[in-house]
This record gives structure tokens, sequence and C-alpha cells, in this order.
């Protein structure tokens, strides 16, 4: 177990320990599934101390391990679970079995390939994709034939889609091939659901390929598609900066 000088909440413990978010150990904590020391625990920021108190859910000893960051370079064709019940492939499928355990950050559809990050550092997670965060994220959009620069500048006023206005911080025209169509590069901060695919659906260029190229200040780089690595230490700091997690002495992240 990590060594911490700091009393811990339950709630924050476990999603730490990457079994659950907070507020799914909230409920977690209300059904009797959490025993601390023998004794079942449902009074709600409840504290520990993660060095000698012994945590286990449903009856499973859970423990803190050090933070593991994994960058992916998703393939088109899988899809962003664990498991899927009609047997498609997962992004887990691409991993090893012991990171089974981490947990992806956002979601990227099946047909969106690029950069997926995966962790088991629960904190960072909630940051991440909270919308107060604003992470940029950029991508690469492949048209059949370039926009028009008044639509460039549509895109970056702001569109009307069905659960409200989007917009890109930052578009522009990366290629132009009149036989294979057009390249752009846009830059959101929002983590909407399809986002980018009904931005161009609505200014009348449905997207044909479309790629993550960077989340906050992590960028793809040339890892080949279907391959992963791990974040390096220095990495780490930057997305955990960018998230607002502190870093601190015993969080596990300076172990490499």
């Amino acid at each position: 177990m990590s060594s911490t000088d700091d009393r811990m909440r339950i709630q924050k413990f476990l999603s730490r320990a990457g079994v659950a978010s907070r507020r799914q150990a909230e409920g977690l904590m209300t059904q009797g599934r959490v025993r601390v020391n023998g004794q079942v625990v449902t009074t709600l920021g409840t504290q520990i101390d993660p060095d000698t108190d012994r945590v286990e859910l449903d009856g499973q000893l859970v423990e803190l391990e050090p933070f593991r960051w994994i960058l992916l370079n998703k393939p088109p064709g899988t899809v962003t679970t664990r498991t899927d019940p009609r047997g498609r492939p997962t992004v887990y499928s691409l991993l090893r079995p012991e990171d089974g355990q981490l947990r992806y950050v956002g979601r990227l559809d099946m047909g969106t390939e690029g950069l997926l990050l995966l962790t088991n550092e629960g904190d960072a997670i909630h940051q991440l994709l909270h919308p107060s965060s604003q992470i940029p994220r950029e991508y690469r959009v492949w048209t059949r034939e370039a926009p028009a620069p008044e639509t460039l500048r549509r895109l970056s006023r702001g569109v009307e889609l069905e659960d409200g206005v989007a917009r890109a911080e930052n578009v522009r025209l990366v290629k132009e091939d009149p036989r294979k169509g057009a390249i752009l590069s846009l830059v959101l901060r929002e983590g909407r659901k399809r986002e980018v695919r009904r931005l161009l659906r609505a200014v009348g260029h449905p997207v044909r390929r479309l790629r993550r190229v960077r989340f906050g200040p992590l960028t793809l780089g040339d890892l080949p598609l279907g391959e992963w690595r791990e974040l390096t230490t220095a990495e780490i700091r930057q997305l955990r900066k960018a998230a607002g997690v502190p870093l601190r002495p015993g969080d596990g992240t300076d172990v490499r």
C-alpha cells in the first residue's frame, strides 16, 4: 500500500484505488458493501488511515497501488469499454490483462482513432473531465471537400446543436487535395458526445475520418496505431497540473 501522512475519506480512498468514482463509492457505502477493519461503514465522510486501516469492498481487500497512466493510439473499429455484448473488439483487448482495472479518461466512439488515456487515478479523471477544467482536445478531421473560409469562421463563432451551442476554440485548414478532400485541425475544450462529428455535419461537411492528436499537454506523436506506452513522470506532472490536482510526495508518480 502506498504510504501517505494524510488521513483520507473512504470515498476518496476507493476512488484513488480505482474501484469506483467518489459518487459511486458513496452508493457502495450506503448499501453496506464497505467495511473498515471488519466493521460496515455507512457514514459518508468517514476518514481512514490508508497505512493502517483495512478497507474491504464486498469482502475483498482494497489496496492503493502506484498511480499508472497509459497513452493508447486507439484504432478505429474498437469500442471504448471493458466488454461489449456484441463481441466487438475493445480498447482493453490491446492492453495487458493486468491493465484491465485502468479506467479510460473520456470516450472515443468506435469510428474515431487516436489519443486515449487510461489510469487508476480517479481524482484526476474527475478533474480532467469536469467542464470547469476546460482541457483542450485537438483533432484531425478528414472531409470530402474543404469548408469555405466563412464556414471555418462559423465553427469558431459557434454552431447550434441539439444540446446547445458548440464552438471550436481554433480551426484551420491543414491540407486540401481536390481529389482526396481536405484535412482540418479543430481544438475544442468540451467533451460532449460525438461533438466534432455533429459540428461538421451541422455545417455541411460530414466527417470521413477522425483522429484525436492532443489531450491537454499530451500529444499522440509517432506512436503506432493500436500501440500504447506508459506516461513519463514529467508527462504525469503536466497532466495533473492541467487538471488542477496537486502532486504530492508519496502519490506514486515518482516511481519511474
